[in-house]
């Protein structure tokens, strides 16, 4: 069969995902912090758009955002509010009108040269201090510009390599070493293969990685806690043979067998007792203070409070939304006074961004006023009484009765946060699943079983902690269905040990 090319035209349908749609999509699950930086990023590259300063009253009443849910729908005018020519020329006008330009002001450095030197300083020297001191476009001083970048893990180690190493080759091996030592500052490698890779007597690798170990911060280096607890309590000088026992054993000082560890130790109750509070104050990852991830402020997006009339009212948080609007008067008089069509039509394209971005921004905001609102009114019980009163909830039912799809609610409800009178919460800590009920009703909430858990467990006799079967029937008789194993479960997932080792613990007290 001989084989040719040819020319075919076939007719068939694809879905197509356009910029402006990714775009909203991704608008859409950012943060308040995210998005903020994105609009930020978009004012820098866009010229047809602008900030919307608190302080500009031209546009009046036209920015009053009514922000509660109501059955018309929310309006979020405020915030992607188009720029009406008329009203943005007549306050430019005004301000133009109302200012006076004087005589003349003179420079920072006229002045000063015109206030004469002051005593034991010659006129030319005091002229340059002052032309010094102005700069000469007449700014201050960028300050930001002096301020040094955080040092890493890696960066603090290799500044203190030269003058802890004085042979050269010792110096490559530290280096070597220090860059397989984890964020967490343990070494995560193998000395073998490091002595290997560089040609290098073992011994002579371990005792380079011993004395990174005393480098700052101490412990740093370590290949397991014991290691790196030792080398603080070296650093302490307080490396002695008791307390070298009772590294040597941390096991049995997780689990608080103060008999062996006596025995062992050979000290008292409360030489031991001291010894473990040491250890305690100690750092267990001394990489820490260098590898931090920075912290994450969680600012709320949506408030809810309660009405005079008892219902709950949800309202957007103005102050973490990107105020911005499309400057059309600014499109109209560059598309006008350009010269090149190009010009022209990159106006145009950026004009068309800006509109694309206020109605994407505005969408989002009606979104997630709309998911919220949905959520306070299924959660009306938590607000009202606490986590007992949560109900099991899941994306559908929330997509179902607002007309969205799960995955638009799953977006919306991603690192968003509501203010209620009951704290804090991220929208996703509403969406939990449901524990049957023992009567046959409703389900109970996930998050609601494991508060009824906590709350028994704090209220038990510390001399007879309440076992896993014990928990399931007291459950049972409060009207949740559960299984021992989800039980235990639950608990472990609130960091509560067993009834054997909580009993261990209330018998050493």
């Amino acid at each position: 069969m001989a084989l040719s090319a040819k020319l075919m035209m076939r007719q068939g349908q694809s879905l197509v995902m356009t910029p402006q749609l990714l775009q909203a999509i991704k608008l859409l699950q950012f943060s308040t912090v995210e998005l903020a930086a994105f609009v930020e990023d978009e004012l820098e590259k866009n010229p047809v758009l602008s900030r919307i300063e608190e302080s500009e009253s031209a546009f009046g009443d036209d920015l009053t955002l009514p922000t509660a849910a109501s059955d018309d729908g929310p309006s979020v005018a405020d915030w992607v509010a188009d720029s009406d020519a008329e009203a943005r020329a007549t306050g430019i006008d005004a301000v133009r009108d109302d200012f006076v330009e004087p005589d003349r002001i003179p420079s920072a450095q006229e002045a000063t040269t015109q206030a004469g030197a002051p005593d034991g300083l010659s006129q030319s020297a005091w002229t340059g201090v002052a032309t010094s001191t102005a700069g000469g476009g007449g700014e201050a001083p960028d300050l930001e510009a002096y301020v040094a970048a955080p040092t890493g893990l890696h960066e603090h180690l290799a500044a203190q390599v030269g003058l802890a190493f004085a042979d050269p080759a010792d110096r490559l091996i530290a280096a070597a070493l220090i860059a397989r030592i984890a964020p967490s500052g343990y070494f995560d490698g193998d000395v073998a293969e490091v002595a290997t890779a560089l040609g290098a007597p073992v011994g002579r690798v371990e005792a380079a990685l011993a004395r990174i170990r005393r480098l700052d911060p101490a412990g740093v280096g370590a290949r397991d806690l014991a290691e790196c607890l030792l080398a603080q309590l070296e650093e302490r000088d307080r490396a002695d043979p008791a307390m070298r026992a009772l590294v040597a054993n941390l096991p049995l000082l997780a689990k608080r067998d103060w008999a062996a560890l006596r025995r062992l130790c050979g000290v008292d109750d409360e030489d031991l007792a001291d010894m473990a509070a040491e250890i305690r104050r100690l750092e267990p990852k001394p990489g820490r203070a260098f590898g931090a991830d920075p912290v994450v402020v969680a600012v709320a997006d949506v408030f809810v409070t309660e009405a005079p009339d008892g219902s709950w009212r949800v309202e957007l948080n103005s102050d973490a939304l990107p105020r911005v609007l499309v400057d059309r008067a600014y499109a109209a008089r560059v598309v006008r006074g350009a010269k090149r069509e190009d010009d022209r039509r990159f106006v145009q394209q950026k004009l068309q961004d800006a509109q694309w971005l206020t109605r994407s921004l505005d969408q989002r905001a009606r979104t997630i006023l709309k998911v919220a609102s949905e959520i306070v009114r299924k959660q009306d019980g938590f607000l009202a009484h606490g986590v007992e009163r949560l109900r099991p909830m899941n994306l559908r039912d929330v997509a179902e009765e607002i007309g969205l799809h799960e995955s638009t609610v799953s977006r919306v409800t991603s690192n968003k946060w509501v203010r209620t009178p009951r704290g804090l919460f991220e929208m996703k800590y509403f969406f939990t699943n449901a524990v049957a009920a023992a009567d046959g009703g409703d389900g109970v909430s996930a998050e609601a079983v494991r508060h009824r858990i906590r709350r028994l467990v704090e209220a038990e006799d510390p001399a007879r902690p309440l076992a896993d079967e014990a928990l399931v029937k007291m459950l049972h008789e409060g009207g949740v269905e559960v299984a021992r194993r989800t039980v235990a479960k639950y608990r472990e997932s609130l960091g509560i040990a067993s009834s054997s080792a909580r009993r261990r613990v209330a018998a050493r007290v």
